[in-house]
């Protein structure tokens, strides 16, 4: 089972393209959507489905899988459920590089420093994180000196932020997710 987890823009036909792309590595892909407006209760609202999704599947390796906002919460739900993580252009600071698009975006700090400390270094290894260096939103090479440390990172050089094909990695994924 994959579970995927849409980025800022929840309504984007890209949302329903990765999730056809990632049929071809598991025929048991999930959609899990969220307000992207509300960080505190989207939290809560993406764990309770995510828990939800595992429960429900028979997959001893569920992967959860998103972009950019998306790559945001699952890195931190994937860790909290214990699964692992592919994120793609992960918006690592919506608490700064959301502000005026959502109410809150403090609460993204605040949830970050209410996770569990050095959640990275008790994570490690556990998420594939897949950066493009066309990304015209976060700057990729800032993610990349932040996650290397604990993330497999691959550099991809055609996609843009929303990473609207996802064929090239789906080998890696699925590998990945088979370990």
């Amino acid at each position: 089972m994959i579970i995927y987890i849409h980025g800022f823009d929840a309504t984007s036909p890209g949302n329903h393209e990765k999730v056809m792309q990632l049929k071809f590595i598991d025929d048991d892909v999930r959609f899990v959507h969220y307000s992207t407006i509300y960080p505190k209760h989207d939290m809560s609202h993406i764990l309770k489905e995510v828990h939800k999704h595992i429960q429900s599947s028979e997959d001893k390796s569920p992967l959860i899988c998103g972009v950019g906002l998306g790559g945001f919460w699952c890195e931190r739900i994937g860790f909290l459920c214990g699964i692992k993580q592919v994120i793609f252009n992960p918006n690592l600071h919506p608490e700064d590089n959301m502000v005026g698009k959502i109410e809150w975006p403090e609460e993204y700090l605040d949830i970050d420093t209410k996770c569990v400390s050095d959640f990275r270094v008790k994570n490690k290894n556990n998420c594939l994180c897949i950066l493009s260096r066309a990304d015209e939103v976060i700057d990729s090479k800032e993610s990349d000196y932040e996650l290397t440390k604990y993330y497999p990172i691959i550099f991809d050089e055609k996609q843009s932020h929303k990473f609207q094909d996802i064929s090239h990695h789906l080998q890696t994924i699925k590998k990945f997710k088979e370990q």
